[in-house]
């Protein structure tokens, strides 16, 4: 269970991916990441390294350690059910890169904008 609280912590698994190919220094991986906020790049850089899934490079790369590889390995399965997920929920989202409101998937509990619908109750 600890690996799924690590892992399910917002940007962990985000981090792995983009060292899949290789090492990375701080800002290019924030880069990478939609520029999250330094604090918890670092709060989860300290996080992967503490459970030795990444290390730092003497240059101060992040890389992925033997740990890491075989988790990347392991959400393979799942980036390609995501690959599948994706196009079947929008199947011409790669044609349509400039009208993002289109692309909106319509959930039964939410209203038109994605927010969550409110109880009658409440």
């Amino acid at each position: 269970m600890a690996a799924l609280d690590l892992f399910g912590r917002r940007w962990s698994l985000r981090i792995l991916w983009e060292l899949r190919a290789g090492p990375l220094g701080f800002r290019p991986l924030q880069k990478r990441c939609d520029d999250m906020s330094s604090s918890v790049m670092r709060q989860r850089l300290t996080e992967l390294l503490d459970a030795q899934v990444i290390h730092q490079l003497p240059d101060s790369r992040y890389e992925l350690t033997p740990l890491g590889q075989e988790a990347r390995h392991a959400l393979n399965p799942l980036a390609h059910w995501a690959e599948r997920w994706a196009a079947t929920i929008d199947p011409q989202g790669a044609d349509r890169t400039d009208d993002r409101s289109a692309s909106r998937v319509s959930h039964p509990d939410t209203v038109g904008d994605g927010t969550p619908e409110r109880d009658s109750a409440d």
